[in-house]
């Protein structure tokens, strides 16, 4: 029986119970390699990607791939590939669409993760790539930078830490237009908004964050929404052509011989030629403690949203907040953008930026005596985090490159957290106290 409605999905998809004990929680399937049954053409034909079956645990295991099936419906995608760490989802994502010539670029959003610009300015510069940033957000700054050796349009839905919203529709369709994909990191929105289905071809997610919601467990996900022909494509040879990475191949049609994996001629090619070689592969463990998060993701989702809400309220009146951005907040094309991206059953996302009055000290009082609040530089927990820039993640970075991107002496980013929000209101008025 299929379902479609998103806190059904999170515990029913592409798993029922064990077929042998009846277990109805997915098992660890903690091992490495797999018995390779039946005729030995048959085993060549699960190796070469011409039948569905289990090899090696770097590159398919039953556990994970119910993690994998189960967040591409909810995601509204074809199929979805786990990985270690949301970094090396980036990287997959990215690496994978590689033309196999030299001069490939990617033209990304300013506004990103700062481990995200390292890799496209510095690790992918070294191997040849050249990352050409967008003056701004706006789709006319992304246009203008195209050219024939341009692979990827990249962005995060909402930055962090600025909370920048990305035009999705329109810069997937000037993406469409010349044959490129909109690559979109949306970490911070899992569900409460869907990239898909404004026009991404892919998602990526460090499911670390809000897809496990606990603070204890890394990995990420790449998901195809299957809005991307990579075939008859210019732009994409390895796509089209017979790849010699994995027996001259040819991935647009091995998607037509595959039951599980042929979803996504994107996906398969990642599965087999970047993940495998690379190694970035998610622990069973992993997937199994993720597989718990998603559960319960619709229904976390929905009450940091409206944590985040009742806070952003309070702090949008309070004579030491100079200044404050959520999305919830928004006016003009911002609003229109964030009223476009999130889903209205949910709310405006979990994360707020706000400057107090004073500065950099100002700052630092507040995060010195915050008691229920937690002083730390992840996002994505059940717990509440907060923490000054300034004096953290962007100590290092000179003071007029980070006014530049809003990042100002007395920011704080706060990612609201499910305890009742009158404790977390009653907290931060306490440290307000205090400058």
């Amino acid at each position: 029986m299929e379902f479609s409605n998103e806190e059904t999905v999170a515990l029913h998809h592409g798993y029922r119970s064990d077929p042998s004990t009846g277990a109805v929680c997915v098992p660890i399937y903690q091992n490495t390699a797999y018995e390779l049954q039946g005729e030995l053409s048959h085993v060549a034909d699960v190796y070469n990607v011409r039948a569905d079956g289990f090899t090696y645990t770097r590159i398919i295991n039953p556990t994970t791939r119910v993690l994998e099936r189960r967040f591409a419906k909810m995601d509204h995608g074809v199929d979805s590939l786990a990985v270690a760490t949301g970094q090396a989802a980036t990287f997959v994502a990215l690496a994978n669409l590689l033309s196999g010539k030299a001069g490939n670029n990617i033209i990304a959003s300013p506004y990103m993760y700062g481990n995200s610009w390292n890799l496209l300015n510095n690790t992918f510069a070294r191997l040849g790539v050249e990352a050409r940033m967008a003056a701004s957000a706006d789709p006319g700054c992304f246009e203008e930078l195209i050219d024939d050796n341009t692979i990827a349009l990249f962005g995060e839905s909402i930055s962090n830490p600025i909370l920048v919203p990305l035009p999705i529709r329109e810069i997937s369709e000037i993406g469409r237009k010349y044959g490129i994909p909109l690559v979109v990191d949306n970490t911070v929105a899992p569900l409460i908004g869907h990239a898909g289905q404004l026009g991404a071809a892919v998602s990526i997610y460090s499911a670390t964050k809000y897809i496990c919601g606990h603070g204890t467990t890394m990995g990420g996900l790449i998901v195809d929404h299957g809005k991307f022909d990579f075939t008859d494509n210019d732009r994409f040879p390895l796509f089209n052509n017979p790849d010699d990475a994995h027996g001259d191949i040819i991935w647009a049609q091995a998607c037509n011989e595959v039951n599980d994996l042929g979803k996504s001629e994107m996906l398969l090619k990642a599965r087999m030629t970047w993940l495998r070689d690379t190694g970035g592969a998610i622990s069973p463990y992993n997937s199994f403690q993720l597989i718990q998060g998603v559960e319960t993701l619709p229904l976390r989702m929905k009450k940091h949203c409206e944590n985040a809400g009742q806070v952003a309220d309070m702090l949008s009146q309070h004579p030491k907040v100079k200044s404050l951005v959520y999305p919830g907040h928004f006016i003009g094309r911002k609003k229109e953008i964030a009223d476009e991206f999130f889903d209205a059953s949910y709310g405006y996302g979990p994360m707020i930026m706000f400057d107090v009055e004073g500065g950099i000290e100002a700052g630092k009082r507040v995060i010195e005596n915050v008691k229920l609040l937690y002083h730390v530089s992840n996002v994505g927990d059940a717990r509440s985090l907060i923490t000054h820039p300034v004096s953290t993640t962007h100590t290092t970075v000179p003071r007029e490159k980070r006014m530049a991107t809003g990042i100002n002496d007395g920011s704080i980013r706060l990612c609201v957290g499910i305890e009742n929000p009158d404790d977390i209101i009653a907290d931060l008025e306490q440290a307000f106290r205090h400058i």
